[in-house]
């Protein structure tokens, strides 16, 4: 691999230990991938924080030896220095305020507000959102970031136009202390070109079908990048959203393009540049159809748990469930779990969005999501979500049936404790 002075200097430890292990780290992690260089990133999003059972003897050899171990993969304890990329966390297992709804053991809940506290000081921004897009971190078209989450990954090289490819703890946690990442798959503007010809010949409009859309796409082109033609309106943040975690769930789409939409793709031909699909796609109302049943595995209509909000609420969000709820009580045999940003969730008291879902029964939850933190209600035995994503996940992560439909659906289930949803 070829390294500037810089890098070598790194590298060679003139500018400390922590450092010399991360560059060594992206070396390593460069050379396995092929990657001839590393290219510079003043962005990156990964997870720094203690959240889980299974650090409590690590965070008890200081968060030093956390960073060491998670996120430099090194045995050995090694003092770690301020970020030098601007950095953010994602993502975390607790919500800080209702961690004890959760069902999280107060030692932990102890145990990652310190973490926060120890790695904010070290110039780690405490987003902890699955969608540091909307909160602050919005890279520019050909910006070079590297981040992790599936959700986050695509949203950020196919709406936003930067480059990244999905990373890990240990790659993020290399990158944000030395400001590199290898340049390799979505670095490079050869790799960004679509694959997949995609005619959509039903109406694609609402959440829901963005993400009947996206989980039937991606277990169709799996990692390759489709470019999307036909009866789909102009798409809005939440829309697009939505769809890109659910392609990123079934398959493992990191890239899309649609025409018009998307900044790399003013035209078809801009899209494939140069190149011809490697395959013509159809989606109809047989796909549709196909996804929508793939998505729905529960057969009991009583509905123990609704949760709304992966990838999480944008504010629109929560003022809708908000309003569909104001004045009405969540069914005493049903739990509904509304999931936004914490800054977004800050906006929402002030509007009163908070105490209108509140007041209905409801929580207001940041910082986490069932399937990262993999607790659920007590008893739940049925869940209800709007995300396909959480659809995909949750059968498997906690072992539990899941309805998926529209926001309409989940908050008549956390109304009424039954499931009257359906494909229409």
């Amino acid at each position: 691999m070829k390294l500037t002075d810089h890098e070598k200097a790194l590298a060679d430890g003139t500018h400390g230990p922590a450092k010399a292990k991360a560059i060594d780290l992206l070396m390593r992690y460069g050379e396995a991938l092929g990657a001839e260089r590393l290219v510079e990133t003043n962005n990156v999003a990964g997870a720094f924080n203690a959240s889980t059972p299974s650090v409590r003897e690590l965070v008890k050899k200081g968060f030093d030896a956390v960073y060491s171990e998670l996120n430099l993969d090194s045995a050995e304890v090694v003092p770690i220095p301020k970020m030098v990329a601007n950095t953010c966390q994602l993502i975390t297992g607790i919500d800080n305020d209702n961690w004890r709804i959760q069902g999280i053991p107060e030692d932990l809940a102890v145990q990652q507000k310190a973490a926060e506290k120890h790695f904010g000081g070290l110039g780690i921004n405490m987003f902890a959102t699955c969608t540091p897009y909307q909160v602050g971190n919005v890279p520019v078209k050909g910006e070079h970031c590297a981040w992790m989450e599936s959700s986050a990954v695509i949203y950020c090289n196919s709406v936003l136009g930067a480059r990244t490819n999905t990373e890990g703890k240990e790659s993020t946690g290399a990158a944000a202390l030395t400001g590199r990442i290898p340049y390799w798959g979505y670095h490079i503007p050869e790799n960004r070109r679509g694959t997949h010809l995609v005619h959509v010949d039903v109406e694609v409009d609402d959440i829901m079908d963005w993400g009947l859309l996206g989980y039937w796409l991606g277990e169709i082109v799996q990692e390759d990048v489709p470019v999307l033609t036909g009866k789909m309106k102009q798409p809005s943040l939440i829309k697009l959203k939505h769809f890109g975690a659910a392609a990123a769930s079934s398959g493992g789409v990191e890239m899309y393009h649609v025409p018009g939409v998307t900044p790399e793709a003013r035209t078809v031909e801009e899209a494939f540049g140069g190149n011809k699909p490697v395959e013509t796609l159809r989606y109809g109302p047989a796909e549709r159809k196909i996804a929508y049943d793939n998505l729905n595995c529960a057969t009991e209509r009583k509905v123990d748990f609704v949760m709304l909000g992966c990838p999480h609420n944008a504010i629109e969000q929560v003022w809708l469930i908000a309003s569909m709820v104001e004045g009405k009580k969540i069914s005493p045999d049903t739990q509904l779990w509304v999931h936004t940003p914490r800054a977004l969730r800050e906006v929402a008291e002030r509007n009163g969005y908070v105490k209108m879902i509140t007041d209905a029964g409801g929580v207001v939850m940041s910082d986490t999501c069932p399937a990262i933190s993999r607790h659920a209600p007590k008893g739940t035995r049925v869940i209800a979500t709007d995300s396909a994503k959480q659809a995909h996940y949750l059968p498997a992560i906690l072992g539990l049936p899941v309805w998926f439909g529209t926001v309409q659906n989940c908050v008549d289930a956390a109304l009424t404790g039954r499931w009257n949803g359906g494909l229409q």
